[in-house]
């Protein structure tokens, strides 16, 4: 009977495939549990709690049986494999990172095209001899094994590294000698959400506490700490730096400044907000000096000059600005500011050759000045046009310096920057089978709900008739005051070059205009983040640039609760939608992981009746409501995420495949071997691409040539 049902499945799959059309999909059993929870004298039903146990059998049988169901159905999209094919020939060209400099070797990463792991080089001099120094290739043979992390010794003798494995969060700290490339013995695991910083012939890091058996990549993390590890000995060796035993719910990051004078450790109990503590490491049994108050604003560290710091902060400044702390007068009124807040946002300092590189973002584009050492505004650093800056790096004595610059239509280009001629050459320039000048990008101003006015990016084809037939792909992100800004991806140029229009709205929540902006999206404002998208796709549809049978929507993480909860507000609204990894149970995510630090941009079910309600309200596991005819979902996780636990994205589906009263497809795509994105291999990378493209264009009716 099971190979009847699975026969007759898929000959009516290819049926409807062959013409254009949805078939009612014959969805695994889920079983449904009796788990009620009760909330301020409320009962929460949630009968897919079983579905948390990420490592039974249970669940194990549950995903294989999703699994068979979602690829029978990407198996008969007529162009998948097609896509694919184009995908991985357009993929397969030599991608370079920007270049540092330690201690006169340069650093740089490399991926000749289709390596599933980019490989670090390093060379004596830009003229000199690439050798390499780290392959991450050669740690699993599926490419599952990432590198997470690095950081170079001052003197250049050594190089930390930190590994995670199959896209988990957890990393294990490594190190070897530059010279020789030998791996020495030190091995430091459970590591997480933590940097390699240098001091002498050791470093300090964080970790947790070896996890229980079996709940590594679900039970909550608690008790962060920071560590020194001196070379040569045993991790049980190691010196406890850092530790908050009375508040188990933070994090703590340890950074020595560039000539080792100052330790840094940042304390944070959210994803937003921190204090400081700064160690003289030159003074014996040194007290710590405290930056920050309360954890109402953020404080970084660039670097000190003498005895102060330079600091970029939020606080009196909500669009950041830099200012210079003694710490013999730590408090905020004895700061002497250096760079003052600006209607644009400051995005990052560097100090190079003697002066203060200062990056901003405008509507969403990057733009860099150069500053004297005492504030002074010197001249604005050409680039090549709207678009994002990133990974500037050089030494505070030396003028030379590198950074990349992409866009929506340009290819991710490494630059070299002379700092007293203000002057920028390419250094690296990729070679891909593309046409900028065939597309152009268009940002847009459109007015939200509450008549907020929000920035968003169109990129398209030259030419292309906005009769309100195109098909068009709307993505978001909306929240922990991270910013869009213009990037370039290869995965989405088979969509552009078969007249899709893709689409990015820069939605509140995130840090385009300041912590004002992020905040306008955060706890009881969240449904400003939900309002602004479905006006982004209001607009495309009354400026006739889309249609709802034409549009789809897609985010990651808390992109993945965006399109979700939009997804259940206005089913009416969109053909299609793809929520990736994201948090769909809003009354249950901060029990797993780090998921209790989110709450500052969304607070808990346990903080207040009001704060209860009002997550529930907008829940994407909570708001599906039974008899809807929603569109054609493809949800996107994988086994490994310990940052967003799969079990978010598998009770979601659960509960969507039960409600859909139409015939579009609701499936789910669960990776193995893969977590929250970071680390994960380019085969794995290319597949996910071709079947979210696909499904995608398939749905939007599209008959794509490759």
């Amino acid at each position: 009977m099971k190979l009847y049902k699975t026969i007759s499945f898929m000959a009516l799959i290819l049926f409807a495939a062959a013409c254009n059309q949805h078939v009612k999909i014959d969805y695994p059993i889920t079983q449904k549990g009796e788990q009620t929870d009760e909330y301020f004298g409320n009962d929460v039903a949630d009968p897919y709690r079983w579905l948390e146990n990420d490592t039974s059998a249970e669940t194990g049988e549950w995903v294989k049986a999703q699994n068979e169901v979602t690829f029978s159905y990407l198996a008969t999209i007529p162009f998948r494999n097609a896509l694919q094919e184009r995908l991985t020939k357009i993929w397969d060209y030599p991608k370079f990172g920007v270049p540092f400099k330690k201690a006169g070797n340069y650093f740089y990463f490399k991926n000749d095209g289709m390596q599933n792991q980019s490989v670090l080089y390093v060379q004596n001099g830009l003229d000199g001899d690439a050798r390499v120094l780290l392959d991450p290739n050669k740690l699993a043979e599926d490419g599952t094994s990432a590198l997470a992390s690095l950081s170079v010794s001052n003197d250049g003798k050594y190089l930390g590294y930190c590994i995670a494995k199959a896209g988990s969060d957890w990393n294990d700290i490594y190190v070897l000698e530059v010279e020789t490339g030998k791996v020495l013995e030190d091995h430091i695991e459970w590591v997480k959400f933590s940097g390699i910083s240098w001091k002498g012939d050791g470093f300090y890091y964080s970790c947790y506490d070896a996890p229980a058996l079996g709940l590594a990549l679900s039970n909550k993390n608690e008790f962060h700490k920071v560590f020194y590890h001196k070379l040569g000995n045993t991790r049980d060796k190691d010196i406890k730096v850092w530790e908050d035993t009375k508040n188990p719910l933070r994090n703590f990051y340890a950074q020595v400044t560039e000539d080792e004078r100052f330790l840094v450790i940042s304390e944070s109990e959210s994803t937003s907000g921190n204090r400081m503590y700064v160690i003289d490491l030159n003074v014996k049994n040194a007290k710590p000096v405290q930056i920050g108050s309360s954890f109402d604003f953020d404080y970084n560290v660039v670097d000190n000059v003498g005895d102060d710091l330079l600091v970029i902060t939020n606080e009196g400044a909500p669009r950041r600005q830099l200012v210079k702390v003694n710490l013999s007068k730590p408090a905020s009124s004895d700061w002497l500011t250096i760079i003052p807040q600006k209607e644009e946002v400051l995005e990052s300092v560097n100090l190079i050759g003697g002066k203060i590189i200062v990056q901003y973002m405008k509507d969403a584009c990057h733009h860099a000045y150069v500053y004297n050492m005492d504030g002074k505004m010197l001249e604005e650093v050409a680039i090549p046009g709207p678009g994002t800056l990133g990974g500037m790096s050089g030494d505070k004595n030396n003028s030379e310096a590198f950074y990349a610059f992409t866009s929506y239509i340009y290819p991710t280009t490494i630059f070299k920057y002379d700092v007293n001629k203000n002057t920028s050459e390419v250094f690296r320039k990729p070679e891909i089978d593309f046409k900028p000048e065939d597309f152009e990008i268009k940002q847009v101003f459109y007015r939200s709900k509450d008549s907020t006015s929000i920035p968003m990016f169109l990129v398209y084809k030259k030419g292309i008739r906005m009769n309100g037939n195109n098909p068009t792909l709307l993505y978001g992100y909306g929240g922990f005051n991270i910013s869009l800004t213009p990037n370039f991806s290869i995965s989405r140029l088979p969509f552009l070059q078969n007249g899709g229009i893709y689409v990015v709205a820069n939605i509140r929540g995130g840090g385009e205009y300041g912590e004002e902006w992020h905040k306008a999206g955060t706890k009881m404002q969240k449904q400003n983040v939900f309002d602004d998208f479905i006006a982004a796709a209001e607009y495309l549809i009354s400026h006739s640039y889309t249609s709802p049978e034409k549009l789809a929507i897609n985010g990651g993480s808390n992109g993945g609760l965006l399109v979700g909860a939009v997804l259940n507000q206005r089913p009416e609204l969109f053909a299609a939608a793809v929520p990736a990894v994201g948090v769909m149970d809003m009354l249950r995510y901060n029990k797993f992981t780090i998921g209790w630090a989110w709450a500052s941009d969304y607070g808990t079910s346990e903080d207040s009746p009001e704060m209860f309600n009002y997550l529930k309200s907008y829940s994407p596991l909570h708001s599906i409501k039974s008899g809807t005819k929603y569109p054609a979902t493809l949800v996107m996780t994988a086994d490994h995420d310990d940052r967003v636990v799969p079990a978010h994205s598998f009770k979601y589906i659960a509960a969507l495949q039960e409600a859909q009263a139409g015939d579009a497809p609701v499936l789910i795509r669960i990776e193995t071997k893969a977590g929250h994105g970071a680390g994960k291999p380019t085969s794995k990378i290319i597949e996910e691409a071709a079947d979210m493209w696909s499904f995608v264009m398939y749905n939007l009716g599209m008959k794509p040539k490759f």
